[in-house]
């Protein structure tokens, strides 16, 4: 999941024609700020667009969020091993975009992290790492090969012991996708919806050649860069803010199915996709390959730009003088 002050893209006001008006709307939702900016004629009508499309963000956040007790996700968490429960529509649509990222990036994006998690989210209230067996039990109930989707009868099967979804690394991005469409289908097509680190843009606003979007360094509150976008998907992940220092060692919220644990590389990675599912998915699974080959696997991945911010080089100390 990436907080709100993981907000690395940004779009900015931009002017338009007298007859196409800008309209924004924002709503706390999955834990962040949501955030939809629209051009169009008609201010009713973009408000009553606004509204449906936070109500399908909301309607998809009750699905598959795992901080709602009674979500449908956490439901089928709970079922036996090895038995089979019908999923609604939604939830299997997005399993099965989620098995398909995982398939992709080869576990790097692992919807069956839910253990590790969760786990995690003990060790850094704590400030305490988990001891071997502890860490190795949460390990072992983490297996995306284990999690079997039957497009015939929407049947969700969870094959091992202690298996756990988590969705909160590909949510966002299928909530801002879901919200685009309606919107774009409303009539607005020129729009923006923002979703903590992810953003889905539609059509450039009025004169523009794209949304402009801002890529933010690891300096706090700093842009490296920035870029015009539209028609696309952008994700952006990485510890600028979120992460805890336990004996001297700084873990990241972004956890490594490897080890189990924080990631500890300090980096950035933004990726631009098709759309914002496929970006939210594979922005945390891009901070986990090594920053010289992240670009490539990326797009093998079906990216269509990766930008990878790391800390500049620690320039070797002057040799003393003789």
């Amino acid at each position: 999941m990436k907080p709100p002050w993981l907000l690395l893209l940004l779009c900015l006001p931009l002017l338009c024609r007298a007859e196409d008006h800008r309209f924004t709307f924002e709503r706390g939702l999955m834990g962040t700020r949501f955030a939809i900016t629209t051009h169009g004629p008609d201010e009713v009508k973009a408000k009553e667009a606004a509204a449906d499309a936070f109500a399908k963000a909301e309607e998809i956040n009750a699905v598959a969020s795992d901080y709602i007790a009674d979500s449908e996700v956490l439901s089928l968490s709970k079922a036996p091993p090895g038995q089979a429960t019908v999923a609604s529509p939604l939830l299997f649509d997005l399993l099965v975009k989620a098995r398909h990222a995982a398939d992709l990036t080869e576990g790097r994006f692992d919807p069956t992290i839910g253990p590790l998690t969760k786990l995690w989210r003990e060790t850094r209230r704590r400030g305490q790492l988990p001891d071997a067996d502890t860490l190795a039990k949460a390990r072992a109930a983490c297996d995306w090969h284990a999690l079997k989707l039957d497009p015939a009868t929407r049947g969700v099967t969870l094959e091992k012991p202690g298996m756990r979804l988590d969705l909160g690394g590909i949510a966002k991005g299928y909530a801002a996708d879901a919200m685009f469409t309606l919107l774009r289908d409303r009539g607005f097509p020129r729009t923006c919806v923002a979703a903590g680190g992810d953003l889905r843009l539609g059509d450039p606003p009025p004169g523009e050649t794209g949304w402009k979007v801002g890529i933010r360094s690891l300096e706090k509150d700093k842009l490296s860069d920035e870029i015009p976008l539209a028609n696309c998907g952008v994700s952006t992940s990485g510890d600028l803010q979120q992460f805890v220092e336990i004996s001297g060692v700084r873990y990241s919220h972004i956890i490594d199915p490897a080890t189990g644990l924080g990631m500890t590389r300090h980096l950035a990675v933004t990726i631009v996709a098709k759309d914002t599912t496929t970006s939210d998915s594979l922005d945390n699974a891009a901070c986990l390959a090594e920053p010289d080959q992240a670009e490539a696997l990326e797009k093998s991945w079906g990216a269509i730009r990766v930008i990878v911010t790391t800390p500049p080089p620690i320039p070797s100390p002057a040799p003393a003088g003789r």
